[in-house]
């Protein structure tokens, strides 16, 4: 199966208690003030679908999730 970038965008600034462990996959930015920016390849969808279940268990809005171009 094909890796794909994402990008998942989340209300808030997520501290490091939410951000650890997907670190080793995600670069972390906040593009404006209240919003935190996750980019990452996503292995396949069981890896994307753990990745949101780690957000909504951490109690965190996701805002969008995007398949984007890797360039």
């Amino acid at each position: 199966m094909t890796r794909t970038v994402y990008e998942i965008v989340i209300r808030g600034r997520a501290g490091e208690r939410v951000l650890r462990p997907l670190l080793d996959d995600f670069t972390v930015d906040h593009p404006v003030a209240d919003r935190t920016r996750l980019i990452g390849i996503v292995r396949d969808p069981s890896h994307l679908h753990g990745v949101l279940a780690h957000l909504t268990s951490m109690a965190v809005e996701v805002v969008s999730v995007s398949a984007v171009d890797p360039d």
